[in-house]
């Protein structure tokens, strides 16, 4: 199944985070030009033509968030939007991450 076509699940914290080639091969998944940040975060930037639709991409990212209950780090810069991914509970990567990193490569 897609990444996208999943739903993130609650975390207990008692999960493993993922890491090296377990990271390379989620983000082999993503279509978006997504980084891994020293196998702790996932980070994208994204570029508009005006401040207004950075913002407005930021709220359906901030919608989308909360649906899945799984929430990054969003950072507007003018026209760039930054989001940061991580799965807090394990100071990490989970697949969580990468499912609502696909699913805003999608918006």
């Amino acid at each position: 199944m897609a990444l996208k076509e999943k739903k993130c699940e609650p975390c207990s914290g008692e999960e493993t985070p993922l890491k090296g080639d377990d990271v390379k091969e989620m983000l082999n998944e993503l279509k978006g030009d997504w980084k891994s940040v020293d196998d702790k975060k996932i980070r994208n930037s994204f570029s508009f033509d005006s401040y207004m639709e950075g913002v407005k991409f930021s709220d359906k990212v901030a919608e989308l968030a909360d649906e899945e209950g799984h929430h990054p780090d969003i950072c507007i810069h003018y026209k760039k939007v930054e989001i940061e991914i991580k799965t807090h509970a394990i100071d990490g990567l989970s697949e969580n991450d990468f499912i609502l990193a696909a699913k805003i490569d999608d918006i």
